[in-house]
């Protein structure tokens, strides 16, 4: 029987995803900047070759299981928290079909997380008034587009309770469409499904 021995491409990728999680659960790095890092970190001033960087799902196992190992006794809690928190603001959004995303839907949230909300309007217009209306100052910036990253999409970031918001404005018509590019996001009833089995209140 033959055994299959990682190869030094295998051991590297994991090497690198396993430091770019550590950043990621302890100073809240996001996934690019930590592979980029941790890349550096384990290959100094090498060029780095493409199948040597992990992909995202192989960096959120590393991050799970970092989590797991040494901060079981308070991610949970900082979880539930920020889904707690991202339900009520999805309910003041509810007219802009608010959907979930990120770290804080998938699970791996930690203590610099921030939620990650996308929104559908008729006009982006209307939720910047929203926000004005509710006295929340935010910053404007802009993300790829979930379907085509070449476009770029208005967010808006605040903070709300304390916590980092970012709020990524998108056409009603992009709710529709069979070409769309699938992307891990929940609406209103699933975040409260997700939170209702696991409810401390």
């Amino acid at each position: 029987m033959s055994i299959n021995y990682p190869s030094d491409a295998e051991l590297l990728r994991a090497e690198i995803a396993a430091a770019a999680a550590r950043m990621i659960a302890e100073d809240g790095a996001d996934y690019a900047t930590a592979k980029r890092k941790a890349a550096r970190l384990v290959l100094g001033n090498q060029k780095v070759r493409g199948d040597i960087l992990p992909d995202n799902a192989q960096v959120e196992a590393e991050v799970r299981e970092y989590q797991a190992l040494f901060l079981g006794d308070v991610q949970p809690e900082r979880l539930h928290q920020l889904r707690r928190l991202a339900l009520e603001l999805m309910e003041r959004l509810a007219e802009f079909s608010p959907y979930l995303t990120g770290a804080v839907l998938n699970g791996t949230a930690g203590e610099h997380s921030d939620i990650h909300l996308h929104l559908f309007a008729d006009n982006s217009k209307d939720v910047a008034v929203f926000l004005l209306n509710a006295n929340i100052d935010y910053h404007v910036s802009e993300s790829p587009h979930f379907r085509n990253p070449d476009r770029g999409v208005e967010t808006l970031s605040f903070l709300w309770k304390r916590e980092g918001v970012h709020l990524t404005l998108y056409d009603r018509d992009d709710l529709r469409g069979g070409s769309q590019k699938r992307i891990e996001r929940a609406d209103l009833n699933a975040v409260r499904a997700l939170i209702q089995p696991d409810d401390r209140s």
